[in-house]
Formats: C-alpha cells, sequence, structure tokens
C-alpha cells in the first residue's frame, strides 16, 4: 500500500508540474482535474473487477496483435497498468490516466474563451454522464476508444484550420488507434469523411489514411492469420433472436437516454439546436446524427448494447459544453441536472465498493470470496468451468489459480477456443464447474447469490480446437453427409475416445435440438488415428431432427462424456 501511494503521489506532482508549464490555462481547472483523477484511482483501486475486465485481463496475459472478440488495445493498456501496479489497479491505471486525458483534450477543443468562467459546468458535464463517468475508471475496450476520439477530434479541427504534414501524420495514427480499439469506431472516420466530402481531393488526408493503414497492418495480417476470426463472429456468426419491438428498439430510445443520464434533455437540446457553422461543428453533429441513426436502423435487426452508443458521449459533450456557454438557461439547467446527477452517480459509485449502499448485488461484489472458496475445494488443481468465459479468468485473477472456459454446443466460442488455455488443463485432475446446479460434489455460491456445482475429474483431456467441415450447404434429406476433421494439435487424436453430435440452430443461429450421431469409419483404416495437423475424411449419420424448420446444422465433438464442442461452422441447410 505504501509503494502504490508513493507512486500515485509522483504522477500527483507530474500533474501539478505539467499544469504549471501551460501558463494560459487556469489552475482552477486542474484542481478539478487532479480531483477527478484521485476519485477514479481509489475507485479503481478498491472496487472489486467486473467479469468484461477480468476476461480483458485475461487477454494481457498473452499479448497479440488482436483477440477473438476485440482488436488488442484492450489488453496493451492493462499490460502496461500491470507493470506499474499490481491487483485491480494493475488493470485499470492506465484507465484512469486516459480519463484525465480526455478531459484534457476535450477542454482544449472548445474554442469559446468564456469556459474559464464556466469550468465546474464542464466537471459536472462529464460526471454526470452515467458511462463517461463509469470509463473513467473501469477498463474496456471502449476506455481508450472514448479517448482516441476525443484526441481524433482536437486533431481534426486543428486540421481543417490547416493541413499539414505533422496533422496528417497524427491523424492516420490516431486512426489506427481507434480501430485498435473497438472496430465500430470505424463509423467515426466514415462519418467525418462524409461531413467533408472535399478531403477526397486533399494530399494530406490520403497520406492520413495510407499511414493508418500502415499502423493497422499488424492486425490485419493477424486477422488474415486466423481466417478472419473477429470478424466472421461479429457480421456473420453472433447468435441474434426474433424482433422484438420492446427489447430491441425501444429498449435503444431507452439507451438514448441512459447513455446522459438526468442531462438528457439538455444535451439532446444542445445538439439539435446547433447550427454547422463550421466544418469541424458540423463533423460533431455528423457523428452524433449518424452513430445514433445507424443503430437505430441497426435496432430492428439486433438488441443494441448501451455500450455500442457510448462514442457518442464525446462530439455530444462538446456541443452540449459550446452552446450552454451561450445560452444562460441551458446553463442553468445542466448545473442543477448535473449536479443531481453526480451526487446520484457518487453514491453509487461507492455501492460499487460496499455492497450494502447498492440496491442489487452486482459483478463487483463477491468475487474475491468466490474465488477463495473454490482455491480451498480446488487444492491447485486447475478449474475447468463450463460455458463461463467470465468466470474462468475472474478465479484466475482472485485466485492466481489456473482456469479454463470449456465452451459447449449451447455456448458460443470465445478468446478461450483459440488460445492456449486448454494446454494449461490437458491431462491433469481438475474441479469442473457448471453454472447449473447438479448432483454432484460440491457447491458454490457466485457474489451475484448464482449457484455453481463441480465435480473433480482425473486425467481430464478436451479437444474442442478440432473443426468438423460438413458440405455448405447441406442437403436437407440426407442420411448421410461427408464430414472433414481438421486436427490443428501438434499431437494425434484417436477417433475411437471421441463422441459425435449434431445441433439444429435456427434462422437466428440459435440452437433448437441436439442429438448424438456417429462416424461412419468402415472405409478408414485401423488405427482409426488423426496424426499431428492431419485432415480425416469419413461420413457421418445425420440425426433427424425433430422438427423441419431448422436452417442450419453444427458439428459437435465430445471427449470424457462431456457435452459436445462447438467444433463445426454453423452449415445451411439447403431450402
Amino acid at each position: 500500500m505504501a509503494s502504490t501511494l508513493k507512486k500515485l503521489g509522483v504522477f500527483v506532482l507530474l500533474t501539478y508540474q505539467v499544469a504549471g508549464m501551460i501558463n494560459n490555462w487556469p489552475k482552477q481547472f486542474f484542481y478539478f482535474l487532479i480531483a477527478l483523477f484521485l476519485i477514479n484511482i481509489l475507485q479503481a483501486a478498491f472496487t472489486q473487477l467486473i467479469y468484461d475486465e477480468a476476461y480483458y485481463w485475461h487477454f494481457a496475459q498473452d499479448m497479440a496483435w488482436g483477440y477473438f472478440d476485440h482488436p488488442p488495445m484492450v489488453a496493451a493498456l492493462i499490460k502496461i497498468s500491470s507493470l506499474v501496479f499490481s491487483g485491480e489497479l494493475g488493470v485499470r491505471f492506465l484507465s484512469c490516466l486516459l480519463s484525465m486525458g480526455t478531459a484534457l483534450l476535450l477542454w482544449d477543443t472548445v474554442s469559446n474563451q468564456n469556459k474559464i468562467q464556466y469550468i465546474p459546468h464542464f466537471f459536472l458535464l462529464i460526471f454526470a454522464m452515467p458511462l463517461l463517468n463509469a470509463y473513467g475508471f473501469l477498463t474496456l475496450p471502449d476506455t481508450p476508444l472514448l479517448f482516441f476520439t476525443a484526441f481524433f477530434l482536437w486533431t481534426y479541427k486543428k486540421y481543417v484550420k490547416g493541413p499539414s504534414l505533422k496533422w496528417s501524420l497524427l491523424l492516420g495514427v490516431l486512426m489506427a488507434a481507434l480501430m485498435y480499439s473497438k472496430y465500430h469506431a470505424f463509423l467515426v472516420i466514415f462519418l467525418v469523411f462524409l461531413s467533408n466530402l472535399s478531403l477526397v481531393k486533399d494530399k494530406y488526408a490520403w497520406l492520413a489514411l495510407g499511414t493508418a493503414l500502415l499502423c493497422y497492418t499488424p492486425h490485419l495480417y493477424w486477422l488474415w492469420d486466423n481466417n478472419w476470426i473477429s470478424t466472421n463472429y461479429h457480421l456473420f456468426d453472433r447468435p441474434n433472436r426474433a424482433y422484438e419491438f420492446m427489447d430491441f428498439t425501444l429498449g435503444y430510445l431507452l439507451n438514448l437516454i441512459l447513455i446522459f443520464g438526468l442531462i438528457f434533455p439538455v444535451v439532446y437540446y444542445s445538439i439539435f439546436k446547433q447550427k454547422a457553422d463550421s466544418k469541424f461543428k458540423r463533423s460533431l453533429l455528423f457523428i452524433v446524427l449518424g452513430i445514433l441513426t445507424f443503430f437505430f436502423v441497426s435496432s430492428f435487426n439486433r438488441r443494441v448494447q448501451t455500450q455500442w452508443i457510448i462514442i457518442v458521449c464525446i462530439p455530444a459533450a462538446l456541443l452540449t459544453y459550446d452552446f450552454i456557454l451561450k445560452h444562460a438557461t441551458a446553463r442553468q439547467w445542466l448545473y442543477r441536472l448535473s449536479l443531481t446527477s453526480a451526487v446520484i452517480l457518487f453514491f453509487a459509485r461507492i455501492g460499487l465498493i460496499y455492497e450494502p449502499l447498492f440496491p442489487v448485488a452486482y459483478e463487483t461484489h463477491g468475487n474475491k470470496e468466490w474465488a477463495q472458496t473454490v482455491s480451498e475445494v480446488a487444492r491447485e488443481r486447475p478449474v475447468v468451468f463450463i460455458n463461463s468465459y467470465r468466470n474462468a479468468p475472474m478465479y484466475a485473477f482472485y485466485s492466481g489459480g489456473t482456469s479454463f472456459s470449456l465452451n459447449n454446443l449451447l455456448y458460443r466460442k470465445n478468446q478461450y477456443s483459440i488460445d492456449g488455455s486448454e494446454e494449461n488443463v490437458r491431462g491433469k485432475d481438475v474441479l469442473l464447474i457448471s453454472k447449473k446446479k447438479k448432483e454432484e460434489d460440491f457447491e458454490f455460491t457466485t457474489g451475484r447469490g448464482g449457484l455453481q456445482s463441480g465435480i473433480i475429474k482425473e486425467n481430464f483431456r478436451s479437444y474442442r480446437k478440432l473443426e468438423g467441415i460438413l458440405p455448405n450447404p447441406v442437403p436437407r434429406e440426407a442420411d448421410t453427409l461427408d464430414l472433414k476433421v481438421i486436427n490443428p494439435y501438434p499431437f494425434s487424436v484417436n477417433v475411437d475416445d471421441l463422441s459425435f453430435g449434431m445441433a439444429y440452430l435456427n434462422i437466428y443461429k440459435q440452437v433448437m435440438e441436439t442429438h448424438p450421431t456417429k462416424v461412419i469409419l468402415d472405409k478408414v483404416p485401423l488405427p482409426h488415428i488423426i496424426k499431428a495437423g492431419d485432415t480425416l475424411m469419413c461420413r457421418v449419420l445425420v440425426s433427424k431432427p425433430r422438427s423441419k424448420d431448422h436452417s442450419y446444422v453444427r458439428i459437435g465433438i465430445s471427449e470424457n462424456t462431456l457435452f459436445w464442442g462447438l467444433n463445426g461452422k454453423p452449415t445451411r441447410i439447403k431450402p
């Protein structure tokens, strides 16, 4: 603790010294900035991780140019933070610095000199936005996305005043940084271009694009080398469900309120009363309205998560603050509403640490105690969680033990499907934990009150990276199908140790039925071994589904009497 406080003192001192170097900035601004930083640091240090943070911490244990769900920026933040601090602060420290940087960039982007008179309004505006508030200390892909959006817009404002080599190269680097943070950052870049089509004739704009592509090449190569696994998942393989107005479109409209909290009337009034009287302001309006429209249309196809639209908070904050500086009535309403919102959010933040103050059990509650309970049962054995890429890293973080998420046909693929975690549990005695309560040896209660059950499995083996490929499309009335089983492992696998299953999926790629099936190996010479890196060509019996309305079929392969894995891709069935 003493070492941590010493390091934090150094950073605060450096911030104050930087403030002294910027003579034309009011000291009051830096007092607020340092106060915000200290609040976020304390929150980061004393709040247990949420599940997504634990998952991204798992990313950072094996640094790469890409991951199953996301580009690598969030993992880089955690890796760098862990070099300075340990524990929760070792996951979140850089996020606290980036939130300070976001505030600095937003402040400097506003040109109206009257802002010096309304510094408290600026910080209340930031603090009053619930998600912008949360991402001041949480480490999620949206954390760097917000920072680099603010940095990108700050640079673009400089650029439109006078394009130059310096601003062009910086824009290129920042476009790459945006895309390294989250894929839908492309919308920010594209909408800025739409707001200023004359960029197509600007040589410096082309240089910025070339720089961005050059900087992004390592991730593009990673995607190519991994069969575009991330883009395929987000665009094609992600499960969906039938449209529901209440949950999809109405839920999206409610999200438009949630992202701004109590100050939403002032924010939207400020946005819609703005005039695009400059190229820069035009770009801000294009980003806000473009993203809100894009996800509104998307809401007719799938449920839009709140954090997907958080990116609008950056241009919305700039537009709102600029507007209230010119309009006293809006300024008064912002002050009242944001002060109320800030008080509520401050108590909510305390509740993240101290559970009795929070109205419901949340992800930040009870994780340490749960991990300790599991660890005492595991007794240094690895812990394998069935269908939980959330519990597996949370356990590893708080126990220091080895964990793995065993994904089956009723779940989805994730980072555990492609990294080397499976090798850490192969051949060992493990504690196998399921989310559902069964008649098994051990029972655990999660921090949120959920029940889990566990059993000790000796000599655990899984082959979840085996691939089962069916002909595409699959004939609907076929009795047998050609099947290719690809072994990517550096060792041989005995087919006789495996069992096979088929899952039938609806048009939204939701599993509707699962059935056991058998592979036909009559023409395959003994022993039925798939050598390392080799492919087995065989046939598989078609397990007839109860319904004929299914749109996809998927092969699953199992071992150790476990449920079938996600070994095949959803393959379309002929109409």
